[in-house]
């Protein structure tokens, strides 16, 4: 199963750059990296990035990340896959898409 990580250009590049991303501000404020699966992701995007241009959406396969990656419910009590005490790794990442903008909403591909 694919869950997904939405990045900022700045994000992505240093993910892919270092290979390493601790996270961003929210999740480092929250101790966890904050992902979606495909259902949740459009709404994600609609909610927390709004108009932002120049974002990806990075593809990771859940058994990459064992006890570390946790299900908890958040918005409308659906479970959302979050991931703890470690950064993400580029390694980690399936495939990664631009997410360009088209009638003034971020196009998701998922496939």
């Amino acid at each position: 199963m694919l869950i997904f990580k939405i990045l900022t250009a700045e994000q992505w590049a240093t993910l892919d750059a270092t290979g390493s991303f601790a996270g961003a501000p929210i999740d480092l404020a929250d101790g966890y990296i904050h992902t979606s699966t495909a259902t949740q992701a459009q709404e994600t995007t609609d909610k927390h990035f709004a108009g932002v241009e120049g974002l990806m959406l990075a593809a990771l396969d859940v058994k990459s990340f064992g006890d570390d990656l946790v299900w908890e419910p958040s918005r409308g009590g659906e479970d959302f896959p979050h991931i703890y005490n470690r950064p993400l790794l580029r390694s980690e990442v399936v495939w990664a898409r631009a997410m360009p903008i088209l009638d003034g909403r971020h196009v998701l591909d998922l496939a």
